[in-house]
């Protein structure tokens, strides 16, 4: 009861109907089957605390959604109205959006409530990618959980209503997404060279974070390899700048490195020179993870792409593959639980087979988004 009374009470804090607040209530009870659990604990508080925002979309959980919290031996710390103030403001949308707005098979990355530093270190605020694809639409937060709009279109006088199946995941910094999403060569790399807190402090980054599987097929070069190789090799994987699929096009960007790296969009698919972008538009904090097939040489800049794996360049022609197992992963535990989670192929028309996100972090509450970061951070 406590929870389910702190989440109308964060919800009201957060949305309101510009000209008062009977509206936005009337719509929300309009939908008493499926948002129950969210109106129907305390609607003279919930209309009391509206505030004066207008010109929102907000992604209404469902009962389906905040039953899976309900039931989750953490709903008693998930209680405290701070954390359910944070995770509710990522559930709200600047500006309106109905559901005819969302185009096809191309996903938008629209700026929420979100703009707590802790959560959010990316310019105006945070992100959550929204996919309309085959009629469906769905909204992916951290590790790319999806949310499934289940209802449209639930107008109100200070804009829209969807309601989702599962609530919104907050982003959380580059070294926990990193393991959660068992990216754990990319995750002792980083620690190796030192530059986690470069990771996971630097505003507006994308992050091109090489597969075990890629780790592992050069694993000669990082024999004996220097501390300040190894960052500067890394370094080499980041920008500054928020790059997301759907808005990448063919150009050269500056590294942190220093290093000049080509971007290609080839059918859609999406190229850190010849490395194939896998899984694209993981969120985090202060940027986006894009998965790559390949570790990039900061000395072999040319660019060749191809859709096939088989006709592709390597980036380092005369490395070997590990034989002491992927590099890097000695000492960083794996992640225990296994969550589902979609992927896009950058801009494609199709989306790619289903990723299985591992992260022991990652269960019933750790979808409430806020409170699971917390929790782990």
């Amino acid at each position: 009861m406590h929870l389910r009374r702190a989440l109308v009470l964060g919800l009201a804090g957060l949305v309101a109907a510009q000209s008062g607040t009977p509206d936005l209530i009337t719509a929300l009870q309009s939908q008493n089957s499926s948002l129950s659990l969210l109106i129907g604990i305390n609607t003279t508080g919930l209309s009391s605390q509206l505030s004066q925002l207008s010109n929102v979309t907000l992604l209404a959980p469902s009962n389906t959604a905040i039953t899976k919290i309900l039931n989750s031996p953490m709903a008693g710390e998930l209680s405290q109205p701070g954390i359910l103030q944070l995770a509710l403001s990522y559930h709200i949308l600047n500006g309106t959006y109905y559901a005819s707005n969302f185009t096809n098979n191309t996903p938008m990355f629209i700026p929420t409530h979100l703009t707590n530093s802790s959560f959010s270190l990316v310019t105006g605020s945070q992100r959550v990618e929204i996919l309309a694809q085959n009629g469906n639409v769905t909204a992916y937060s951290a590790l790319r959980l999806p949310s499934n709009f289940v209802t449209t279109n639930v107008n109100f006088t200070g804009g829209t209503i969807h309601i989702i199946d599962s609530l919104l995941t907050v982003p959380t910094n580059v070294s926990y997404t990193l393991r959660a999403s068992n990216l754990t060569a990319a995750v002792g790399a980083v620690q190796a060279a030192g530059l986690n807190t470069t990771l996971d402090t630097t505003r507006n980054l994308t992050i091109f974070a090489p597969s075990n599987d890629a780790f592992n097929a050069v694993g000669s070069i990082f024999n004996n390899i220097s501390m300040q190789t190894l960052a500067q090799g890394l370094e080499y994987h980041v920008y500054e700048g928020l790059g997301y699929s759907s808005t990448l096009t063919n150009t050269t960007v500056k590294t942190l490195s220093g290093g000049s790296l080509n971007i290609t969009v080839i059918n859609g698919t999406v190229f850190a020179n010849n490395a194939k972008v896998t899984i694209a538009d993981i969120l985090v904090r202060n940027g986006v993870v894009h998965v790559i097939d390949q570790v990039l040489n900061p000395n072999a800049t040319g660019s060749n792409p191809q859709l096939s794996a088989s006709t592709t360049t390597p980036a380092w022609t005369s490395a070997s593959a590990g034989t002491a197992g992927v590099p890097f992963t000695s000492g960083i535990a794996a992640p225990s639980t296994t969550v589902p989670a979609a992927s896009t192929s950058a801009t494609s028309t199709k989306s790619n087979p289903a990723m299985a996100v591992k992260t022991g972090a990652v269960g019933a509450a750790a979808l409430f988004g806020g409170a699971a970061v917390m929790m782990n951070l």
